[in-house]
């Protein structure tokens, strides 16, 4: 269960996951040494999974793409992801309701490299369809527009 000294770290973290702890101390109002270990149980229970890097726009990947993944009959989303752990192309799996299963992000730097990931699900055995999805303008919780 989070208090709510956790989950203001959590945002902060959320925020800026490269602020000092002295910076993280000061939004959470606890001392520095207690920061650093809310943030290490936090970890060490699982809420905190990793860290992450946001890249500026001349570094992002030249294309972006999702599939959406329909599985044979009988499959499910633990026969088929393990498949997948070669092509760190894909960068997320969400696994879905209704006629699609899986929708898969890919960021990959050429379309050729696109036409591989996508060709890689498609013969993976459990895959039904994999149907290709360029992403052309994304925008998101932190303000984006098209």
């Amino acid at each position: 269960m989070l208090d709510e000294k956790d989950k203001l770290l959590i945002a902060a973290l959320r925020r800026n996951a490269r602020e000092s702890l002295v910076g993280l101390a000061r939004v959470v109002g606890l001392s520095r040494s207690a920061t650093q270990e809310r943030m290490r149980r936090l970890e060490r229970e699982g809420v905190i999974r990793g860290y992450t890097v946001e890249l500026s726009g001349e570094h992002e990947p030249a294309v972006r793409a999702m599939i959406a993944v329909a599985f044979a009959p009988g499959f499910q989303c633990r026969h088929v992801l393990p498949s997948f752990s070669g092509l760190p192309e894909i960068v997320a799996s969400h696994s879905l309701t209704g006629s699609i299963d899986l929708l898969l992000s890919v960021a990959c730097e050429s379309n050729a490299a696109l036409d591989r990931v996508r060709n890689a699900v498609a013969s993976t055995k459990g895959v039904a369809t994999a149907t290709t999805h360029v992403v052309l303008a994304s925008a998101g919780a932190r303000g984006g527009t098209f």
